[in-house]
């Protein structure tokens, strides 16, 4: 008979989960592990960003001539250039090998000589093209008119007129990043902490721990206890890490919408919360279904399968067409919608309509796993042995 109220019961399992998980060295070794490969990976994109529009450009004989020139080129396309000048074309061609330098030129303004350590950037050919190409329309018009300036002037002033439909989203490319990485990081939750719910399950029954709980307990506030548990110490982990790295982030400029990233780091709490509850129930049904650890990846295979594939198609569709039909039809389907659909609500790609019918659908499919799981758990968690088929489980 049961003692305690059954909410009382399904906390006091989800309690001792908690309690036991976040002071485990794995916890805490893993989640330091994380950090660290988070801050790298911040790190090192904020050294791309700020080398990514910056050259340094090495000049060489007459080609100092045209520093200016290369300078304010560079301003009108948002690239910031360096100029150098190198004495020794010897002594160029070094730094160039050796990274110092981007490129080095030699030659005169019209016949530019280019010298770069593997292949020149496509965007700094444009420029350097640009003005070899202006220096010699110079030349040109200097033989015919008087006053060539004039002329690139009034040339210079004609400007095509653009009329956009919308207006452009100047936080795409953010929003986009934000979107794939809180993807990743509900995807690697949902798939670790699951896993762990699963394994959690076969240890109780084989230790025969379980029998002992379920003298006080039913089976399903045990099942739904053990994974509110787990779901809040991954929980923890996400948000440590998430926070973690949007601090790190705006810190080093990496990111600037501090708005964008907070709802989305909101948004991937709910959908974690909510995938966490759907995967887990099926992980830790699965789980029962054996009593030796190592038989433990032959019955969640299935579930990881589905998981996997529909991660690696739904996050290829997003990163190659966000707002595509393929991608909205995954997204609402309740298995891929825990991950893709908060990646296509901070890449700022999803109607309030296919937010809120995703949330209906999901939110269904967790009641009716839930019951299939809670039954399937039941009928399996005692019964200790070889392995349970699915269908006699279903039938109890």
């Amino acid at each position: 008979m049961n003692t305690v109220s059954p909410w009382r019961a399904v906390w006091l399992i989800a309690k001792r989960e908690l309690n036991t998980r976040l002071r485990t060295r794995s916890f805490v070794i893993g989640t330091a592990v994380l950090l660290v490969m988070l801050m790298g990976y911040v790190l090192l994109q904020s050294t791309l960003i700020s080398n990514e529009d910056k050259s340094k450009i090495g000049l060489t004989g007459q080609t100092a001539g045209i520093a200016q020139q290369l300078q304010t080129a560079g301003a009108a396309v948002g690239e910031e250039i360096e100029t150098v000048t190198v004495a020794d074309p010897a002594q160029g061609r070094a730094q160039v090998e050796n990274g110092d330098l981007d490129a080095l030129l030699s030659g005169n303004a019209t016949e530019l000589k280019v010298l770069v350590k593997s292949e020149l950037d496509n965007k700094l050919r444009a420029l350097l093209t640009g003005v070899s190409q202006q220096e010699v329309l110079n030349g040109k018009l200097s033989e015919v008119v008087e006053n060539p300036d004039q002329v690139l002037r009034t040339v210079s002033a004609t400007q095509v007129q653009v009329d956009s439909i919308k207006p452009p989203d100047p936080e795409k490319a953010q929003r986009m990043v934000i979107g794939l990485i809180v993807a990743v990081l509900l995807y690697m939750s949902i798939v670790t902490y699951g896993t762990l719910v699963a394994q959690g399950v076969v240890e109780e029954k084989s230790s025969r721990v379980v029998e002992i709980l379920l003298s006080t307990v039913r089976p399903w506030h045990l099942l739904l206890g053990k994974v509110i548990g787990l779901g809040l110490v991954g929980l923890t982990q996400l948000v440590i890490i998430g926070g973690a790295g949007l601090i790190v982030a705006s810190a080093t400029n990496v990111l600037t919408l501090s708005g964008v990233a907070t709802g989305a780091l909101l948004w991937g709490v709910v959908w974690y919360l909510l995938g966490f509850l759907l995967y887990a129930v099926l992980y830790g049904a699965m789980g029962s279904l054996v009593s030796r650890q190592e038989d433990t990846q032959s019955v969640i295979g299935p579930v990881n399968i589905v998981l996997i594939l529909g991660f690696v198609v739904g996050f290829n569709l997003l990163a190659q067409s966000p707002e595509g039909t393929g991608t909205k039809i995954l997204s609402l389907v309740p298995l891929l919608s825990p991950v893709l659909m908060p990646a296509r609500i901070a890449a700022g790609t999803v109607e309030v309509w296919e937010i809120a019918l995703s949330l209906g659908l999901t939110v269904g499919a967790i009641a009716l796993f839930t019951w299939l799981g809670a039954r399937i758990y039941q009928n399996s968690v005692l019964r200790v042995g070889s392995r349970i088929k699915l269908t006699d489980a279903l039938k109890g």
